[in-house]
């Protein structure tokens, strides 16, 4: 008898706010959205057998499998998936064989890899006593990243996998926060759908590098703070336009908040993407938002305008440009993290 765990987690688009869900903000507000492609994780259970692995690891993204080595533990492969098996007390008298893929990019500014970590720890919480709620899976991934990693991280893209949908997330106190998911008629959750664009830039990109920079520049001046205002009223403004169907309301809401990200620091909105919002202004599209931290690489989330006609358009004008530029197929997602067994 083989046990089989799966476990699946959305990506993030759409955060307005971000950059606010920080140490270094120590209170923000952000408006983001789940969609699929999710993360995908399989984990492969057996009665432990002395002449093989305790754990092998299958990246199957990156065409890697290899075992992991536990004592002491070693984060040189891919350190995520590492911590984060570390972090967790599983039973010694188990082998686990995991297998961890992704239909996005990693690196593209969409919380990939905390998607990938959410959904690897909800799998393993099936192998330990007791249950953690998404939130507290949310939490876990965010520990592995900043204590376990010593990586730059915001809560956000955590908080989005674990419980999907359209989130509205309320930093009180950083790392701690309350979420809400925004209820909307489907016909406005649609509209939506139909309207979203997700496009890649071609090129992955550093989160915990960019947010270096950032950190730096508040270091040298503590003005450039004040852009995290108008960052957090973006996110108020977007979760207020949604529940009342004003879509052109959240389109200028998400150039508002792409404003004040190149406030903030005038890398965060590269050359690429600064082309991509020109084309989509001149196709009629109602909002544009750099996902993510910014920067070089990464993607954008573009709110098409009601017509059909011109989204088409404005992705053949994006395909002419022949940059690299891809458009990536969501859909959103109104369920965060899920898990659940099979035997056979």
């Amino acid at each position: 008898m083989r046990q089989i765990i799966n476990a699946t987690a959305p990506i993030r688009i759409c955060d307005l706010g971000g950059w606010t869900d920080t140490w270094f903000a120590e209170t923000g507000a952000v408006f983001n959205i789940g969609v699929y492609p999710y993360a995908e994780v399989q984990i492969f259970v057996k009665q432990r057998d002395e002449s093989t692995p305790r754990i092998m690891i299958n990246a199957e993204n990156y065409g890697e499998r290899y075992a992991l080595k536990l004592d002491p533990p070693v984060y040189d492969r891919h350190p995520l998936i590492e911590a984060c098996i570390d972090i967790m007390e599983l039973p010694g008298t188990l082998a686990f064989e995991l297998n961890l893929y992704s239909q996005a990019p990693g690196g593209c500014s969409t919380g990939t890899s905390a998607s990938i970590s959410v959904a690897l720890l909800a799998a393993l919480d099936l192998l330990t006593p007791g249950r953690r709620s998404p939130h507290e899976i949310a939490r876990l991934a965010h520990r592995v990243e900043t204590e376990k990693l010593g990586l730059q991280c915001g809560i956000q893209d955590q908080l989005c996998a674990a419980y999907g949908g359209v989130c509205f997330i309320e930093m009180y106190q950083y790392p701690h926060a309350s979420v809400s998911q925004i209820s909307v008629p489907n016909s406005i959750w649609w509209e939506l759908e139909r309207r979203m664009l997700l496009v890649y830039l071609g090129r992955t990109h550093s989160s915990s590098t960019v947010h270096g920079q950032v950190i730096q520049r508040l270091e040298q001046d503590a003005t450039a703070r004040l852009a995290l205002e108008p960052m957090r009223r973006a996110a108020v403004a977007g979760k207020n336009a949604l529940f009342s169907g004003d879509f052109a309301g959240l389109g200028k809401a998400m150039i508002a908040n792409t404003e004040a990200q190149a406030a903030l620091h005038p890398a965060l909105v590269s050359v690429d993407a600064q082309r991509i919002i020109e084309v989509a202004a001149a196709h009629g599209c109602a909002g544009w938002k750099v996902n993510g931290a910014g920067g070089e690489g990464g993607s954008l989330s573009i709110l098409c305008g009601p017509e059909g006609e011109d989204k088409r358009r404005f992705m053949a004008a994006l395909a002419e440009m022949q940059a690299g530029y891809e458009v990536i197929p969501t859909y959103l997602s109104r369920m965060g993290i899920r898990t659940w067994e099979v035997r056979e």
